[in-house]
């Protein structure tokens, strides 16, 4: 086992995870808190991150840390301003900015912003796209990374650089509709009962929509009513309208011969990976751990892992 060269956080909206990196992003430790921004203990992120990483901290001083995700927002613990797009690794490690922990300095990393008439952010994703080039550079001439979530992100890379990329509020409705919507409550009330075939329905739906679900989100109840639909399954169904519009847009001619790679949560990614072979991409490959290598390609690239930085650390 080498030894450690970089503490690497993904310190997002609900969770927080600190890995323990040796050389290559060798994966050493890795420990997980359900300390997101909007979670952490009285708001107090020094005192999470020490109780956090504390004994990493106190037995590698000369560590360098870096934390991607939530933690540089508005909301976070220093706002860090986005870098413009196209982005790479190089123009994030230049917009790094550093907070003094009270243990430590943590290099924190920009998002990135997308300008135009439809302006659009990012942050935490920049760093799973450097990530995935990094894992895989075959990526780097021409592809579309799709990361699934609450708002799932559509990431254009071309010739090394993340060039564009477009968000769709998925998860988010989906939550919405299921706890304050009419829609949500046959299966609250009966139980939510996993159906892919009920997934599946819901995805064809949409895929057939020509133009969009708004008129097809009522199914959700009627098809209850009518007694096509099981009330348990009306969630799945309702899952695949979603997932399925959202695919639906995002492929309308933008995809074609593209490599079309996914990121993120496995479970998700695997649903997201069903979901596209009913648009006509089968077996859509998936990446592992595309944020753990980002962290170490940034770290890289700010020069934070040679020898000499590890000494002044």
């Amino acid at each position: 086992m080498s030894p450690p060269r970089l503490i690497a956080l993904d310190w997002g909206t609900s969770s927080l995870r600190a890995y323990l990196l040796g050389a290559g992003a060798q994966v050493l430790d890795t420990r997980t808190r359900s300390w997101g921004i909007q979670h952490t203990p009285d708001r107090d992120f020094a005192r999470a991150y020490q109780l956090l990483i504390g004994d990493w901290l106190e037995r590698w001083p000369e560590l360098p840390a870096l934390a991607a995700g939530m933690i540089g927002s508005r909301q976070g613990w220093l706002e860090v301003p986005y870098v413009p797009c196209p982005a790479d690794e190089r123009s994030l490690a230049e917009g790094l900015r550093v907070i003094d922990t009270g243990c430590g300095a943590l290099h924190l990393v920009p998002g990135v912003m997308q300008g135009g008439a439809r302006p659009n952010v990012l942050r935490g994703e920049e760093t799973q796209v450097v990530g995935a080039l990094a894992l895989d550079p075959t990526l780097r001439d021409d592809a579309l990374l799709v990361l699934p979530g609450t708002h799932s992100k559509w990431a254009s890379v071309r010739e090394g650089r993340l060039v564009g990329f477009d968000t769709y509020l998925t998860g988010e409705l989906f939550a919405l509709l299921r706890d304050h919507s009419i829609l949500g409550r046959p299966a609250l009330e009966s139980g939510a009962e996993a159906s892919p075939a009920a997934f599946a329905w819901g995805l064809r739906m949409a895929r057939d929509a020509e133009h969009g679900i708004a008129d097809q989100l009522f199914s959700v109840r009627s098809l209850v009513l009518c007694g096509q639909l099981p009330p348990a399954h009306s969630l799945d169904y309702l899952s695949g309208l979603l997932i399925g519009e959202e695919l639906r847009g995002a492929l309308a001619g933008s995809a074609g011969s593209r490599a079309l790679v996914l990121l993120g949560d496995p479970a998700l990614c695997q649903r997201y990976r069903d979901a596209l072979g009913q648009f006509g991409h089968a077996g859509v490959r998936i990446l592992d751990n595309a944020g753990v290598a980002g962290l170490w390609r940034v770290a890289e690239a700010a020069g934070l892992l040679t020898d000499e930085a590890l000494r002044r650390a």
